[in-house]
């Protein structure tokens, strides 16, 4: 029975075979064996060096390569969630903020800002102390929201470079969580006892506080990125006082 050999292993036979080839012609040119076997070991001794400089240096380069380019298809989903689902949430969830006057003067993302600018603007988002009042017409208005977008959620949830954002994985389970706390009420949201609509404004305010500091996020990285969305985000911001695409 003939063995097929892979193209692989027809190139390592061919390398083996040259290499023979060579040093027995080196051989019978110079009749030389112990010169031969000195830099025999002298390049196998080597090869460990080569094996060391391959693995920890050139793999870490690729991975980190890897790394960066799937931190860019993260970002271009996390613009789609922006685009699809989080600026009309961050429009919704600021009506339920009663000291959403506050916040506004904090993130409100100018055209130069600096890093550091964007580091304060998101420790604010954090830290700040969100007053939230539920209101049943807004909770329906946006339960209805949310389950239009629950399958586009759903597939974003789906995403394998997930687990290389940590944040924004945070903020996709938060919002979720929001459209089931809603969605199982039904249309008993005008009827609540108290202490269900307190749970529901943690979850409001946890879901926003995500939010919030991702799109402060987001929109840096449009800015060392794409310097031209930079600018349309600064002018629709949601969280200014008067978000327009409108140039004046």
């Amino acid at each position: 029975m003939k063995i097929k050999l892979t193209w692989k292993a027809q190139l390592i036979v061919v390398l083996i075979g040259l290499s023979i080839a060579f040093y027995a012609l080196h051989y019978l040119i110079f009749h030389d064996l112990r010169h031969i076997l000195f830099y025999l070991l002298s390049d196998i001794a080597f090869l460990f060096l080569n094996v060391l400089v391959v693995v920890l240096l050139i793999e870490g380069l690729l991975e980190q390569r890897e790394k960066k380019a799937i931190l860019k298809k993260m970002n271009m989903v996390i613009g789609t969630f922006f685009s699809e689902v989080g600026l009309e949430l961050l429009r919704q969830f600021s009506v339920f903020v009663e000291n959403t006057d506050s916040l506004t003067s904090a993130v409100t993302i100018g055209p130069k800002w600096s890093h550091k600018d964007f580091e304060q603007a998101s420790r604010a988002a954090r830290e700040f102390a969100y007053n939230i009042r539920t209101d049943p017409a807004r909770l329906a208005e946006l339960r209805r929201f949310l389950t239009d977008k629950y399958q586009f959620l759903l597939r974003l949830l789906e995403n394998p470079n997930l687990l290389e954002h940590d944040r924004f994985t945070d903020l996709l389970w938060a919002v979720f969580h929001m459209a089931e706390e809603l969605s199982y009420r039904g249309d008993r949201l005008d009827s609540l006892p108290a202490g269900d609509y307190l749970h529901l404004a943690g979850d409001l305010k946890r879901a926003y506080s995500h939010i919030v500091s991702e799109w402060i996020a987001y929109v840096e990285h449009l800015k060392g990125a794409y310097p031209f969305l930079y600018s349309l985000a600064v002018r629709i911001n949601p969280l200014s006082s008067n978000p327009t695409a409108i140039i004046e």
